[in-house]
């Protein structure tokens, strides 16, 4: 049986979505990344929290925008300058359609999360 029209080129795009991946690469262990203990605990924390709504390794976004190189960018996505305090304060507050965490995350997870986002 022969595929025609957009039945044929959906079935192709589903098969190049399968063999390409989508969303974050692979994970790399830890050590792979060279996390430090801080760094590494900062990583579940995003795992918990962030992942769901930001991808840390690649650039495309899934429901927020990429973190990629996040801090090397000299604004963030609102326009604020890039630096601790505000994103600090976007993690704790929220910002648009980001809720705020700042009820749900300890001093600790915050600034091991803020650890983690200066490596990627």
């Amino acid at each position: 049986m022969r595929l025609r029209g957009p039945i044929h080129i959906g079935a192709i795009a589903a098969v190049a979505i399968i063999l390409l991946g989508c969303g974050e690469p692979a994970p790399k262990s830890d050590a792979e990344l060279g996390l430090n203990p801080q760094q590494a605990n900062g990583r579940r924390v995003f795992e918990h929290y962030c992942a769901a709504c930001h991808y840390a390794y690649s650039s495309g976004g899934s429901k927020g925008p990429s973190l990629k190189k996040l801090f090397r960018k000299d604004f963030l996505p609102s326009g604020l300058p890039t630096n601790e305090v505000f994103v600090r304060r976007s993690i704790t507050a929220g910002r648009g359609m980001m809720p705020g965490f700042g009820d749900a995350l300890s001093d600790e997870q915050l600034d091991d999360l803020i650890a983690y986002l200066h490596t990627l």
